[in-house]
């Protein structure tokens, strides 16, 4: 794993990659990544234009590039729904699922369906959306799921009796929810694959600091001029680059020793670096908890993993 990088990813042909969020930052870099290695690549984005956008810059940037977009809102049920039958009628294979996108430390509000903002995107959006796709991933040898957490998963536990923070909201507390519930999700998942016998992987992996605009969106959006002035500078002075932060992302989806249920990140305190083997909090591989959770998660979005049913 010391010194891995872009270079090392294998030959992807003939294999295709769903990434949400890639139309900027870290999801940009991996999709382009993974084009770069002959993947056919999906950017899995909202907003249209600038999906189409940072998908023309792929095909500048990596000219033989096989990509398309096809939209996902994952604050929307019914737009994931949309998006998993959109793909299944294109293609009967997938190999890669990077649940990417996010946002971070947001004011409360709420998702279309009425959830929390950041646990109904960070989370739910993206359980409903590998549940919906799982039929292709248990179809399609060597498949994998990546989830893309955080270290400020240590900054909050999920309460199972208030996953949408309604008693007492502070942005951070939910953000480091939604990145625990994230890895949870993993653990259940990897959890319920290998009781089913399959070799689908499961696993999770955090960018460290990374200079993209997750940082700067809700300050910018918000007129919190000095808040994102504070977070330019860390970005500018303190952060790793988007590539480098995509790293772990890309290793924990093409690395032939990846583990189910492993956690990657960067190298140096979690912070920088290439990928390694990241800290977790012990909450974040606590069985019952992940049970809870992915009951819950299937009631409120109902999508239910018949597959994984024993």
């Amino acid at each position: 794993m010391a010194g891995w990088n872009a270079h090392d990813i294998p030959d992807l042909s003939g294999r295709r990659a769903v990434v949400t969020g890639a139309n900027s930052g870290i999801g940009y870099t991996t999709a382009r990544a993974l084009a770069g290695r002959r993947a056919h690549v999906v950017l899995a984005c909202r907003d249209e234009t600038r999906a189409l956008r940072a998908l023309d810059r792929l095909h500048a940037e990596v000219p033989d590039a096989q990509a398309e977009f096809i939209r996902l809102d994952l604050g929307d049920l019914q737009s994931i729904r949309e998006f998993a039958t959109t793909y299944s009628r294109a293609h009967d294979d997938l190999a890669l699922l990077i649940n990417n996108a996010g946002v971070m430390a947001v004011p409360q509000g709420r998702t279309k369906d009425g959830f929390e903002t950041q646990f109904g995107i960070n989370h739910l959006g993206h359980f409903a959306l590998t549940g919906l796709l799982l039929p292709l991933l248990l179809a399609t040898p060597g498949a994998r799921v990546v989830s893309v957490s955080s270290t400020m998963h240590a900054a909050a536990n999920i309460d199972i009796r208030d996953l949408g923070s309604e008693q007492k909201y502070r942005r951070w507390t939910a953000y480091g929810r939604s990145k625990t519930a994230n890895l949870l999700f993993i653990h259940e998942l990897a959890r319920r694959l290998t009781a089913i016998g399959s070799e689908v992987v499961a696993a999770a992996a955090h960018p460290g600091y990374a200079a993209t605009n997750l940082q700067t969106a809700s300050p910018s959006q918000e007129g919190r001029k000095a808040a994102e002035r504070f977070m330019r500078i860390g970005n500018r002075f303190f952060a790793q680059s988007a590539e480098s932060g995509a790293l772990p992302t890309l290793y924990a989806a093409t690395a032939p020793d990846v583990r189910p249920d492993s956690f990657t990140g960067p190298a140096v305190m979690g912070w920088r670096g290439s990928p390694a083997r990241s800290w977790r909090a012990p909450w974040s591989l606590d069985d019952r908890a992940g049970e809870l959770l992915w009951e819950e998660s299937e009631r409120l979005t109902g999508v239910v993993y018949e597959e994984l049913k024993r």
